[in-house]
């Protein structure tokens, strides 16, 4: 890839992510509507997508635990109106929580709060792994 392709920034970071508030029952993200434009100037859905997983991944992170991590297994969204400028605000809410998967409901609004798009995310999650009672031990099997 030629360098003037290279962007070491994380995805977030390059579409101008902000995370508000994270507790594994609820988060709040955000993002601008510019820079995550399609070639007619209207937010892409993909942006769109990525803000509905990213808001609900790090609610199920915070589900997971100390050292736990999660990862979207699943999405779904559907987009109920189009933005050319403003922000998109995300805001995940628990649905299941479950030891192994949990799942959020999703709705990102404009800034007068209108309903823009709504999306389903189901997450794995990935607890931290037990510390070995001695060094060299074999780890406790897990299934």
């Amino acid at each position: 890839m030629a360098d003037t392709m290279r962007d070491d920034r994380n995805l977030l970071e390059r579409m101008g992510v902000i995370v508000h508030e994270v507790g594994p029952e609820h988060a709040t993200a955000s993002m601008p509507v510019a820079g995550n434009t399609q070639p007619y100037g209207l937010l892409h859905g993909g942006a769109s997508a990525a803000l509905a997983e990213t808001v609900g991944s790090t609610a199920a992170v915070a589900h997971a635990g100390e050292g736990g991590r999660a990862v979207g297994m699943e999405l779904s969204i559907t987009h109920h109106r189009s933005m050319r400028s403003g922000q998109v605000h995300a805001e995940a809410t628990a649905l299941r929580l479950g030891r192994r998967t949990a799942s959020y409901d999703i709705k990102i609004t404009d800034d007068d709060g209108r309903l823009i798009a709504s999306a389903r995310l189901l997450c794995m999650v990935i607890p931290a792994k037990p510390e070995s009672a001695e060094p060299g031990s074999a780890e406790p099997e897990t299934d």
